[in-house]
């Protein structure tokens, strides 16, 4: 244990020298609630509406941060050691290649939490947001997006033959998703035709799962996000696993 918890540690302070995990984690969701805020404002979406710009956008920021850490940071870290045999040189230690995967997830989802903290933070200090859903269900909510993208991730780095083959992949959907998805801009501003395409995105169910649940919908009342989210999850999981084992890559 003692071992396994400072390979957690240095996973969490490579995470922190990374500029481009940390500031894509923790910076870019607050500058984004910045922007569309100084644009939109906290105003209500439309006219006599109850629902409020940035209460909805807040909980979509949050889900921009499970794709950076599960479709950016994880995999690009799990596709980087891959390369270097990093994984090989640890089976030959006491600790074990298995405990370093463990240690990226862990340190990642921490990293997660940290950046959904900070944000709602800012987004309850400077827009005065609310959050109608009880803590529970916002944090199992949260726990299901995160896992969805880990798994995406995982899924990405099996796949890809090297590092730049993982980047691609992991670019490609992560970039796609963010921008039409409702992550970063409303789906209510979105043509039709964009929404059609939103609908085979498994991070447009994540950012309507959240959504609604912080606005104070029952988990029940979302079925099929929960259905497809964890669908996902298992899929994207077990497929994976059978590609790792299949390449004995590490």
């Amino acid at each position: 244990m003692k071992s396994f918890g400072a390979v957690c540690k240095m996973e969490l302070k490579l995470f922190m020298r990374d500029f481009f995990s940390f500031f894509f984690a923790l910076v870019f969701p607050v500058a984004m609630l910045l922007l569309f805020g100084s644009i939109f404002g906290n105003a209500p979406v439309s006219d006599g509406a109850e629902v409020r710009m940035m209460d909805i956008c807040v909980p979509a920021y949050c889900v921009m941060v499970t794709g950076v850490t599960g479709l950016m940071s994880l995999p690009l870290t799990l596709a980087g050691y891959k390369e270097r045999k990093i994984y090989k040189r640890f089976d030959a230690t006491p600790v074990g290649k298995r405990a370093v995967m463990l240690a990226q997830v862990l340190a990642n989802l921490l990293m997660t939490l940290a950046g959904i903290l900070i944000l709602l933070a800012a987004g309850r200090l400077i827009y005065r947001i609310e959050m109608k859903g009880g803590f529970l269900p916002v944090f199992l909510c949260i726990l299901l997006s995160t896992a969805a993208m880990f798994s995406m991730g995982f899924l990405f780095t099996a796949v890809g033959r090297d590092m730049k083959g993982t980047t691609l992949l992991c670019y490609f959907f992560y970039f796609i998703m963010l921008f039409l998805s409702g992550a970063t801009m409303p789906d209510m501003l979105f043509p039709d035709s964009v929404k059609k395409i939103s609908a085979f995105l498994p991070m447009t169910y994540a950012v309507d799962l959240m959504q609604g649940v912080s606005g104070g919908d029952s988990l029940g009342s979302h079925g099929t996000e929960l259905l497809v989210l964890g669908a996902v999850t298992v899929v994207c999981t077990v497929v994976g696993a059978g590609f790792y084992r299949r390449k004995d890559w590490a």
